[in-house]
């Protein structure tokens, strides 16, 4: 079994959700009392996030490719980094490491090419919605994306910062985004990106008639698939 590299802490809530689907993953085509072999590399978030707010995207960079290095020369044969938005310095990391960056929007494109979406609402933070980086590698794959209005990107995003991130869940909180994801659907959505890896805390499947596509499970799930392959 190869041994997986988690940059978490981004936030900390949703690395939780990694560190199960992955042992779960692991423990369904395994049995027993067999267990993912992982290194967790946990940063200080508000140090990342202040980073994001007033643009500093070199200094995260280096924080991450640090804590990438770390997990290399711990034994780790590849890196996921557990967050969407941060997947903007994802080149970055990969050029100052020897082992390979698994890309969450690329396998989420894989699973939405699956499915035959070819047009896809976004939701995550304001970075991940707003700038290209992350949009680009599901337009690369022939996914067309859609996002919010602006007054309600700045819901999604808040509800990201300030609830989730923090372990609030609320029913208000949920209304609003299923009220987002309704207009989008309207748009022409044929299934809703999860781009944020706290949002699947918020939101399942049962909760909208638009097919879900949960980046965190979808990322934890192939870094199972990783794990297992020869």
């Amino acid at each position: 079994m190869k041994t997986i590299g988690l940059i978490g802490g981004m936030s900390w809530e949703s690395t939780v959700t990694y560190y199960q689907v992955i042992n779960e993953a692991v423990k369904s085509e395994l049995g027993g009392l067999h267990s993912a072999k992982i290194l967790l590399y946990s940063v200080e978030f508000a140090e990342i996030e202040h980073c994001q707010a007033v643009g500093d995207w070199d200094k995260s960079a280096d924080i991450l490719s640090d804590a990438a290095l770390k997990l290399e020369q711990a034994g780790a044969d590849f890196i996921l980094i557990c967050t969407n938005t941060m997947h903007k310095v994802a080149d970055k990391v990969q050029s100052r490491i020897s082992i390979p960056l698994i890309h969450i929007a690329k396998v989420t494109a894989d699973i939405l090419k699956q499915n035959n979406i070819t047009k896809a609402a976004l939701l995550g933070t304001k970075y991940t919605m707003t700038q290209d980086f992350y949009k680009e590698k599901l337009n690369e794959a022939g996914i067309s994306v859609l996002i919010p209005d602006e007054a309600s990107i700045e819901i999604v995003n808040s509800v990201i910062f300030d609830e989730l991130c923090r372990g609030i869940v609320s029913e208000q909180s949920k209304r609003k985004y299923l009220d987002i994801i309704d207009e989008l659907a309207k748009q022409g959505a044929q299934g809703v990106i999860f781009g944020c890896t706290e949002i699947g805390l918020l939101i399942n499947q049962e909760d909208t008639a638009l097919p879900v596509f949960d980046t965190a499970q979808i990322h934890a799930k192939q870094a199972a698939v990783l794990a297992l392959s020869d």
